[in-house]
């Protein structure tokens, strides 16, 4: 009888110790899980978001680029409104990125190597508000990274001229529309300003941060 009641209790322990185990298990998973994705958002204006967006979603860890307006004072703005340079807001793509793939850090890295953040209200031959060099911050964190990268960039002399990015709480982010959205996939070398334009700033960019493409 007491064999009985050894194995017995040998064999209770034996499936509570597993099914403990079994818990412990898939909470490791699941926080692993949640460690191997970590979301944020970032939104930039670096000039004609047709350039920007092929930049951006070339990224490894950037889920979405998506090219529309922050920054101004109207609503739901379309593109002849904001052409116009009137309404505060500027071109920009919005990007969702894992931060544990590519840091917001390194996502400035791309966009302050991928435009000429020292020309006020102009990238190249496009010019007016609308093209301005900024960064709207959606967080305290993103805050102070952006300022300590200025400041950083300042320093080195990359540029002859001073950095003159806006650095901008986020307000609200509008959609550009179908057209806009993956203008150089869908356009590509049919498009005199591709061609020109985007193709040399893309393979400038692809061969300058290879190991961050997709």
């Amino acid at each position: 009888m007491k064999n009985i009641l050894l194995s017995s209790f040998i064999l209770l322990s034996f499936f509570s110790c597993n099914q403990t185990k079994s818990v412990n298990s898939a909470q490791e998973i699941l926080l692993e899980q949640n460690k191997e994705i970590k979301m944020e958002t970032a939104t930039l204006g670096n000039g004609c978001f047709w350039c920007t967006e092929a930049v951006f979603e070339s990224l490894k860890g950037v889920s979405r680029a998506e090219s529309g307006y922050s920054g101004g004072d109207i609503k739901n703005p379309t593109y002849e409104q904001i052409s116009t340079g009137n309404t505060g807001h500027a071109e920009v793509i919005q990007i969702d990125f894992d931060a544990n793939v590519i840091s917001f850090s390194e996502i400035l890295e791309v966009f302050f190597a991928t435009h000429d953040p020292t020309t006020l209200n102009q990238q190249g031959a496009d010019r007016g508000t609308q093209y301005r060099s900024a960064i709207f911050y959606h967080n305290e964190t993103q805050k102070e990274i952006a300022k300590k990268a200025i400041e950083a960039g300042n320093e080195s002399k990359t540029w002859i001229n001073p950095i003159v990015t806006e650095v901008t709480k986020f307000e609200t982010f509008y959609s550009a529309g179908d057209y806009h959205q993956d203008y150089f996939n869908r356009v590509g070398e049919g498009n005199s300003y591709c061609t020109m334009v985007i193709r040399p700033k893309l393979d400038k960019f692809k061969k300058a941060f290879s190991d961050k493409l997709k």
